[in-house]
This record gives structure tokens, sequence and C-alpha cells, in this order.
């Protein structure tokens, strides 16, 4: 890469990790460096003498240029219109204004500019030079710099009254550019409030309009033959001898007044130049009010625009209550639930978090729930992948009070962990609903209707407002399948916390007590013949025979299926504890089958058959639930 253009990405680094900036939001989007650009890291600096168009002390001085363009946005119309502040008071400060903008011109000389074209980063400063000069830059800043009038005073030695100097002055406001460019800016700065910046911009063009609009009505008065005969002179003799603050007062006044459609009539035309100025001030109006209505509209709206949706969805809810009958309580709910998600939009932000790359949003997923995760039961003692892999697939949600998020008796796709908040574990009998516990931070739902397979066998309930981090139950089987160490740790850690729950829970799980009893058996089997579990775990290496064995195997890739065997013919009828139901998972083959059940019952069978007398040939035509009578 030559020395005359700068790859822009360097200046992005060398900007970003020195202490002149420490927020990138200030970088111009213009900086983009083309596809295939070689950076070349030895060129982290720019030529001698030349100046990065966005170092920051550079665009202080823009902006201190900014302060000096509001200066002569003012006086120019303004010494049009009242020349002897022109040649008087404020001489000296247009020459002060002058000077500055005089070595911004200099300066512009020694400033590296952007290429377009390849967006590159141009220092050489004959090419700077020619670029500047070949254009309209230059010999605008250069005519709208000039000291017009102190010039002609030196020259001639007399100073000018003619309005030629006037209308020159005029020429100032195209450094108004200078201010364009900077709210486009502070437009595009995420630092800076976009409602309140555009309303400053509309501020400004209004003053501007209603002040240069009173001047050049001044000056049409001033330069009428007959003083009486002017809009001013009808109501003020002697105008022009008056104060100038008296005729600017009331230059603004009709100003004012004019742009507003209040038209008093106090203040009028008289004369066919001023009616002539009036209509085309009026018709400069017109757009000029649109232009402020409609950016005005659109910044309210657009800040309230999320007020609207929540209207329009409550009344939604509220029509759809109303006519389906609902309860009310169930209205509440729904109110309560739609209401909570617009509150929680801003902490969630949902539509910004699915435009990121899935490792930015798993990165943040692992910033926020990873201690979360955790510190749940089901996971301690897990590794570090695993927990990492659940993170990135959870989801985050809100609950206000009183809602249920799990209701006894639904399918279990999803199962939770209490991020904040508590919640209610109810159940319904004969038609009464009766509590049995209560759940906090860190503590989970759901998760034993998930693992066993069986429909949600509480409903659970939020007492206040609670956060919860929701895991699909096919993303967590989908990640478990692949860790077989991992799998025993969530496994013995879900039997351990089944021994620990309450009495009066534990009864209302169905087969628990069985399972667990089960689940005894074949730890203890498990241990006295160790050569035949190896055996066993080679030929079924996708689970154990009973729900939950945690110390063997793995969870496995899809739920195991449920049925219940028994020990006898499907029309005899006994009492027998021995033969009674078990429930157990279905194993791979016919052949594993009649060595469970003789486990069970304590005696071999070799046929098989449904509650229906029909004979199992095939496993695969089993469903969930489905007894089996073996004998």
């Amino acid at each position: 890469m030559s020395s005359e253009t700068r790859s822009p990405l360097p200046l992005l680094l060398r900007r970003h990790t020195s202490s002149e900036s420490k927020n990138l939001a200030t970088v111009s989007s213009s900086l983009l460096p083309a596809f295939g650009t070689v950076i070349d890291e030895g060129y982290l600096q720019l030529k001698k003498y030349t100046i990065a168009p966005y170092d920051r002390r550079y665009r202080w001085w823009q902006t201190f240029l900014v302060i000096l363009v509001i200066y002569s946005a003012w006086a120019s119309p303004f010494e049009l219109a009242f020349k002897k502040v022109a040649t008087g008071s404020l001489m000296p400060v247009d020459l002060t204004v002058d000077a500055f903008f005089a070595a911004d011109i200099i300066l512009t000389f020694f400033v590296a500019y952007l290429d377009k074209s390849t967006y590159l980063l141009v220092d050489d400063h004959k090419k700077i030079a020619i670029r500047y000069a070949t254009k309209l830059w230059l010999p605008m800043d250069i005519a709208s710099t000039l000291p017009f009038q102190s010039m002609y005073r030196v020259i001639t030695g007399k100073m000018h009254q003619g309005d030629i100097f006037g209308f020159l002055n005029l020429l100032r406001l195209w450094r108004l550019r200078r201010v364009s460019e900077l709210f486009t800016r502070l437009e595009k700065d995420t630092r800076f409030s976009y409602f309140w910046t555009r309303y400053c911009k509309l501020i400004c063009v209004t003053l501007f309009a209603v002040h240069s609009a009173g001047c050049f009505y001044y000056w049409l008065a001033i330069h009428h033959k007959t003083s009486k005969k002017t809009w001013i002179g009808a109501q003020i003799t002697d105008f022009e001898h008056r104060s100038i603050w008296l005729g600017y007062t009331y230059s603004i006044y009709w100003s004012i007044v004019t742009l507003t459609t209040v038209g008093y009539g106090d203040l009028h035309a008289e004369n066919t130049g001023e009616k002539v100025f009036n209509i085309l001030y009026m018709l400069f109006n017109i757009g000029l009010t649109a232009y402020l209505i409609g950016n005005m509209t659109n910044l309210i709206v657009h800040s309230a625009i999320r007020t609207f949706a929540m209207r329009d969805a409550i009344n939604e809810i509220l029509r759809y209550a109303s006519k389906n009958r609902l309860p009310e309580g169930l209205k509440e709910q729904m109110l309560a639930h739609m209401q909570l998600k617009f509150k929680t939009a801003e902490l969630q932000q949902e539509e910004v978090l699915e435009d990121l790359p899935k490792a930015i949003r798993s990165s943040i997923a692992q910033h926020l729930f990873h201690k979360t995760v955790e510190k749940a039961y089901l996971f301690k003692g897990i590794s570090d992948d695993l927990v990492t892999q659940l993170v990135s697939e959870i989801k985050a949600e809100y609950f206000p009070p009183k809602v249920d998020i799990i209701l006894q008796n639904e399918i279990p796709t999803d199962f939770y962990i209490i991020a904040a908040g508590a919640m209610d574990v109810l159940i319904y009998k004969n038609g009464t609903e009766q509590f049995l516990t209560k759940q906090g931070p860190a503590e989970m739902a759901g998760e034993i209707g998930v693992i066993f397979n069986i429909p949600q066998p509480f409903t659970v309930r939020t007492k206040r407002l609670s956060q919860v981090i929701r895991i699909s139950h096919h993303h967590f089987k989908q990640i478990v399948q692949q860790q077989n160490e991992d799998g025993k740790t969530i496994i013995l850690n879900f039997v351990q916390y089944l021994r620990s729950l309450k009495q009066e829970l534990q009864q209302e799980i169905p087969f628990l007590t069985e399972l667990l009893g089960d689940m005894n058996i074949e730890h203890v089997e498990s241990s006295q013949e160790p050569q035949n579990t190896e055996t066993l775990r080679s030929d079924n290496d996708e689970g154990a025979h009973i729900e939950g064995t945690p110390t063997s195997y793995p969870l496995s890739s899809t739920l195991p299926m449920r049925v219940v065997i028994h020990g006898h013919h499907p029309n005899e009828n006994t009492t027998d504890s021995s033969t009674m139901g078990k429930v157990i998972h279905l194993t791979d083959s016919i052949e594993d089958l009649l060595e469970l059940a003789e486990k069970k019952f304590g005696k071999r069978g070799n046929t098989i058959l449904m509650a229906n007398g029909s004979q199992v040939e095939e496993l695969n035509a089993l469903r969930e639930n489905d007894h089996l009578y073996i004998f």
C-alpha cells in the first residue's frame, strides 16, 4: 500500500484504544474498508502535517466553528436591514469571526479525506489540495470569508453606505452547511437522543426563517420612497431614526404572527412590494409548516407507538373475553400478562437479539443466566460444557402475579428454572384446589413431567412478579444425549430430589413409589452382577430398563416409552401382589422384555398379549401406557 492512501481500519483501531475516544458511536459510518483491502499494520500513522478527519481535536474545532456559524446566520440578515451596526459595533466581531474561518480554509489543505471509490484515506497533500481547489468549496469559502466592507475602506479610505456590501455579507450563509452536517452526525450518534436532536434542529430552522423574514421585511420598509406608506411607517413615524432594537422587535413580531397564521392585522402591507413579499413568505410558510408538523408528528408517534400497540392489544383482549364470556379471573390474567409483556419488552429485546449472530446471543445468555442454571439442583455437578450448551438454548420470560405457567395434566414440552420471584405448587382434587408447596429462586418447575414423559402432575402458579428461564424438552434431550457422564449425574440428582420430596408430593406423582423401589432393586443388582450389567449396557446403550436408573445409564436420545406389564393372562382376575402391574420403560427387544418380566414376577414367560388378547410380535407396534400380559 502506498503512502498516499491509508486504510481507515488501523485508524479505527487506534482511535478505539487510545485515550482520545472511548465510544465507537462517534466513529463516522463512512469509514468502511473495501472488501479485499489489505491492511498493513505498519501504516498506523498518517503523513506528517496531515490531520485525520475524525480526529477528536479536529472535531472540537469544527464544533467551535458551528458556534460562529450561528452568529453569522444571525448577523448577516441583521446587518442588511440595519446598516449602522454593520459599520459600527458588529464590525470588530465580524472581522474576528472571519479570521477563524480563514484559518479553517488553511487547515482544510491538511485534512485527509476518504476516497469514496476505494474507501481509503488519502493523506497526500497534493491530492488534498487539488480536491479542495477544484470543487465549489474553496471559492465559496473564500467569498464568505472576505471582509468586503473593510477591504473597501482600506483601499478607498472611506466607508461605503450602500446595500451592495449588505448583500455580499449574505454569502456568509454558505457556512450553514456546517450546521446541517453537525445535526446529521448527532442524529446518528447514539449518545444523544434522536428526539431532542431533531427537535432542536426544527427549532433552529424556524428561528432562522423568522429572523430572516423579519430583517428582509424591515429592509423593504427602509428603502421605500415614502416611509409612511410602509407596514411599520403606518404605526411608527420617523422609524428610520428610532432605536434599532425597536425596529427589530416590530419585525420579529410581524414575522412570527405571519408564520403562525394568526394575522392580527395591526401590521400589514401598505405597498405593492410588501404585498408581493407577503405572498412569497406565506407560500413559504405553507411548506415550512407542513415540514414542521410532519416531523413533529413522526417524532411523537415514534415515541408513543408502543403505547398505542399496548392499548390496541388490551382492547382486543377485552373484546375477546367479552365475546367468549370468559371468567373475570381469567380475563385479569390475560390483561396482566399483556401489560407485563410491554413493560418488560425493553429488558428482553427479542427483536434486537434475533438480528444478532448466534455467537453474540449465546454470549449474552452466558453472561445473564449461566450462574442461575448452575444453581438448579438438576444440573449440579455436571460439566461446564453442558451448562454452556443448555444456556445457549434457553429463553427468559416474565410472568405477573397469580398466573399459571404450568397446568396440571398438560403435555410436558418445557420446564422452568425460577430466576427471581416465587411460585405455588397446586393440585386439583375432586374439583377443589389444594396447596402443596412453594418454590423460590433457583428451584425448578415442570421437570418431573418432562423427564418421566408423563402429563404434568402439578399446577404451578406465580405468587408475585417472577422471571423464569424456559428450557425446551426437545433441546434438553438433544443436548444431554451426547453427554453420558453428565446424563448419569442429572439422573442421580433427579432421583435424590424425588426421594427428598414431601410425602404428600410423592403421592401425587403417578407410579413414583414403585419406580423408586424398582430403582433400588436395579441398583443392588447392578452392584452384585457387574459383568451382567456391562453386558446389558452394551446391548441396550440408549438407557435403562427401569425409569431413571442413575448409576448405569445416561438419558436416552428420546424419552423411552412407558408400559405396564402383568404376569398373568389378560382374562385372569387376580389380586396377588406379586402379579400386579409394573410400570417399566420399554426395552429394545422382546427377549429383553421377557428377561425383565422374569425379574419382576419371578417366573419365566414366553407369550406377550395385549389387553384385547392380541399377541405382541413387534415392540414397534406398542404405544405409551399399553398394558402387556406376559405368561
